[in-house]
């Protein structure tokens, strides 16, 4: 089985006992082809550029998440620019959004998302989009520029998930779809075509059942690709090489 986890956080400090051993060699002894590890900070975006130098299979993206906006200051867009310019292994820009269930600026936010989107499409690079509460101005601001990439950890409806497709976007889900108490998920895989379908971890949150609580890695996703499977009607397997194949065709990998 091939795993390709579209966003993580290698980067994180739960990490830092075990590192080398998951990226060097757990994860692809496991079946994992691929992995982006999103920058959240300046700082986070440096350090996943140098993990995806030292790990053939490890891609990066770089960004400022919108809780890190308040926190950032002028000049981070140049010194993003220039990461990614700088590594033929940056495949996005991100994680950049819009995150209104924290009591973060709204405009400074917008600032920061419209700035990075901005940047996306002066790169050509396809976009990981943070999308938490806040569906109606996320929206609003994919149709205005347009961007190339995906919807991380998709939480909306069916319905809102069908229009950022039809604006050509991807649709990430991750261990979250799996919690009993998630009724909108089943809907949106039902309705996301399968081709538009990517799966991630965001680790290490996010752990999927039977596994919730644990800190989650790429291993996992495993449960993630058998339950979306279940309701495409398609193997584990076969969900795991058809979203691998939607990374690759998004992130230009192949």
């Amino acid at each position: 089985m091939e795993i390709f986890d579209t966003h993580a956080h290698y980067d994180d400090s739960s990490f830092d006992d075990d590192r080398s051993i998951l990226l060097g060699k757990t994860l692809p002894e496991a079946g994992v082809v691929g992995v982006i590890s999103a920058g959240t900070t300046v700082e986070s975006s440096r350090f996943n550029a140098s993990l995806a130098q030292k790990y053939d299979y490890v891609y990066f993206a770089a960004g400022i998440q919108p809780e890190e906006t308040e926190k950032t200051g002028d000049g981070y867009l140049e010194e993003i620019a220039e990461i990614i310019k700088s590594s033929d292994k940056a495949v996005a820009v991100g994680e950049i959004g819009l995150d209104y269930h924290w009591k973060i600026d709204k405009p400074t936010q917008k600032r920061f998302f419209e700035e990075q989107l901005i940047l996306a499409n002066e790169l050509n690079k396809p976009v990981i989009i943070h999308d938490r509460e806040a569906h109606a101005d996320t929206l609003e601001l994919v149709k205005k520029y347009k961007p190339h990439g995906t919807l991380h950890c998709f939480s909306g409806s069916a319905e809102t998930a069908m229009e950022f497709v039809r604006l050509g976007l991807y649709i990430g889900f991750t261990g979250a779809v799996t919690f009993k108490n998630n009724k909108k998920a089943p809907k949106v895989i039902e309705v996301v075509p399968i081709d538009r379908i990517l799966v991630e971890t965001d680790c290490p949150y996010m752990a999927p059942e039977p596994l919730r609580g644990r800190r989650s890695d790429s291993t996992m996703i495993e449960h993630t690709l058998a339950f979306i499977a279940r309701i495409k009607g398609v193997t584990t397997e076969e969900m795991a090489h058809i979203t691998a194949e939607n990374a690759r065709r998004l992130f230009n990998l192949n």
